[in-house]
């Protein structure tokens, strides 16, 4: 007998997350015509991206089902946000899966409900699957060096009783088994060192742990080490499913045809493309000296420049377009630079990075960003803004070579100390001079990387070989799930 199986996906509503997670969607069901899959969509404030992002979607056997709508505050914090949209979500995503459970059962050869796909910040959802007889997998959008990292904190808390929180503004090395190297703690991210978050990062990892395996977005031949010590470390399987990347971005071109039609008009691997993802944005002082460096390179740009939100919108507002660029860029800068520079606002990033004039990116190292600048064979220069992207920079600097360094252990978050950190335009253009380097060894192993990274999801690649190895695992617990 064969058994129709169906997971429930539940992703953060973030472009980031919501995107490859849904790319993952896509592929297990490429792989097995048996597996049907609902995404349960949390709404959250409108994000017309998002939305078109869905209404693009063609794939069947997959359908999304939409969540009402929660009332939080503009003004909530990041970690109460997170705290909130469980408490609120919690009964409607029990009953959305209830009803799921219901239907299977009383329509004949309709799906049986087969467990559960988590993001990696939904893990008391698991709680969930386990009162539902299923099993929860965790989607995990970071790299595998940063979980084996985030266990390694649990474990410095739980086990060895460290006070993570005596750790800030420390400079203190620390042997995690998920890197080769040392990692000081001023690359460690905020959020586990400030009071009103560290509890709930805590809470999150522990929940990682009860998961039935962990979906990692990244590739055996980009991290080996980490996937190695993350399956000697624990029992708890680990899967590397990646790089899932939405790289279906016409509509995207179309609507940016004359930033398209700019770099047609440039030489092979000649711009230097400066973006620091949805959330990266920088005051005045720092825009002037980032023009500054630019100017003095020499080389071609191509910057994504977005106008930091009002403080009066709430630590979740996003970054904005400004109206009229000139007003915060050194005088004349527009005039001297025109013809071999143009500033943009929001950039269809996979586009540009895509373009074979493209020839290195001033990266905020956000994971998304890593593994498309990886694809397109980019090379970086890391300036971390905020999360774990001073540890995705180290990874990617001091270990990997496939990036040179700008300030490794930037953090935007100690503007809320009132301490503006401001990053000089000599050391910006050794950067943007560094990366844009004919030849260099760092472009050389971007170049060789990107092709391993588009073998992997190859059939017989190492990560098509494991969502296979996963479907079959899904498909053959069934029977254990519904005898």
């Amino acid at each position: 007998m064969v058994m129709k199986a169906e997971l429930v996906f539940i992703p953060m509503p973030l472009m980031g997350h919501f995107v490859p997670m849904v790319q993952l969607a896509k592929l297990l069901l490429d792989l097995h015509p048996n597996l049907s899959i609902t995404v349960l969509m949390i709404k959250l404030n409108p994000d017309a991206k998002l939305a078109a992002y869905v209404h693009s979607l063609t794939a069947t056997r997959m359908k999304f089902i939409d969540l009402p709508p929660p009332e939080t505050r503009e003004d909530e914090s990041p970690s109460n946000f997170v705290t909130t949209l469980l408490q609120i979500h919690g009964p409607l995503v029990k009953q959305a899966a209830t009803n799921i459970v219901q239907y299977s059962t009383s329509v004949l050869d309709s799906p049986r409900l087969a467990g559960f796909v988590l993001d990696m910040f939904l893990t008391p959802f698991i709680d969930l699957g386990n009162e539902l007889s299923v099993p929860s997998y965790v989607f995990y959008t970071s790299g595998a060096a940063f979980l084996g990292f985030q266990f390694y904190i649990l474990d410095l808390h739980d086990e060895q009783n460290v006070n993570i929180l005596e750790l800030e503004d420390s400079d203190t090395e620390f042997t995690i088994p998920s890197y080769l190297n040392p990692v000081s703690s001023k690359l460690f991210p905020s959020v586990m060192l400030k009071p009103e978050s560290l509890p709930m990062v805590i809470t999150l990892t522990r929940g990682l742990r009860k998961a039935k395996g962990i979906m990692i977005n990244t590739f055996w031949e980009l991290e080996s080490h980490a996937i190695s010590s993350l399956s000697d470390a624990s029992a708890l399987p680990v899967y590397p499913v990646g790089p899932l990347l939405n790289l279906e971005s016409e509509s995207e071109v179309h609507q940016s045809s004359d930033i398209m039609k700019w770099l047609d008009e440039q030489p092979p691997s000649s711009v230097v493309f400066l973006c620091f993802g949805s959330w990266g944005s920088f005051n005045g002082d720092q825009v002037k000296e980032i023009a500054f460096a630019l100017e003095q390179s020499g080389h071609r740009f191509l910057w994504s420049l977005r106008q930091p939100p009002h403080p009066s919108k709430g630590p979740r507002a996003s970054p904005t377009d400004y109206d009229d660029a000139s007003e915060v860029l050194p005088e004349g800068f527009l005039d001297r630079t025109r013809g071999i520079g143009k500033i943009i606002g929001w950039a269809p990033q996979v586009a540009i990075l895509g373009h074979p004039a493209t020839g290195g990116f001033v990266s905020h190292c956000g994971w998304n960003s890593t593994l498309e600048s990886i694809w397109f064979g980019v090379p970086i220069a890391a300036w971390p803004v905020y999360a774990e992207q001073q540890l995705n920079a180290f990874k990617l600097v001091m270990e990997l070579g496939l990036a040179v360094e700008i300030k490794m252990d930037y953090k935007r978050d100690r503007m809320d100390s009132g301490e503006i950190e401001i990053v000089s335009a000599k050391t910006i253009e050794k950067g943007i001079r560094s990366v844009m380097e004919e030849g260099s060894d760092v472009r050389k192993r971007v170049k060789e990387m990107s092709e391993k990274s588009r073998k992997a999801l190859m059939n017989a690649g190492s990560s098509h070989s494991t969502l296979r190895g996963l479907v079959d695992d899904v498909m053959n617990n069934m029977f254990d799930i519904h005898p």
